[in-house]
């Protein structure tokens, strides 16, 4: 699973996918209606690549989090990213255990269980580690 890509847009709802360089930011392309959309320099455009979520011991990437619900949901979708707050903590501390109960919030936890749901309905979303795609490529 290669999360390099996969940006999100703050401000912007979804996820987007990066298409090509324009003069003033990028041109991406909505993962949920598939419109295209110039993403300018000034918006905060973070890759999923290199969001990480705060654990107990040491922050996590999210594909780490994405495969681990993956493994428990067997490739379907995942809670309901509207679901009470109880619900989203329960399964938030099953399929990431050691998440940082006091700095990961509930808000932050409907952006997961979401971008998980559209990734996985784009196809995105496979059990493959970094280091095994590397191993493929050479």
């Amino acid at each position: 699973m290669d999360l390099t890509g996969i940006l999100a847009i703050t401000g912007k709802p979804g996820l987007y996918k990066l298409l090509s360089p324009t003069k003033t930011g990028t041109l991406v392309e909505s993962l949920l209606d598939k419109k295209r959309v110039p993403a300018f320099a000034y918006e905060r455009i973070s890759s999923l690549k290199d969001i990480t979520m705060f654990a107990e011991d040491e922050d996590v990437p999210l594909q780490t989090i994405f495969q681990n619900i993956y493994k428990i949901e067997e490739g379907k979708e995942c809670i309901n990213p509207k679901a009470s707050e109880k619900e989203l903590r329960e399964y938030m501390e099953k399929v990431f255990p050691n998440y940082d109960k006091d700095r990961v919030h509930i808000s932050d936890m409907r952006k997961l269980f979401s971008w998980y749901n559209i990734l996985l309905n784009s196809n995105l979303i496979d059990l493959e580690t970094e280091s095994e795609e590397q191993a493929k490529e050479e």
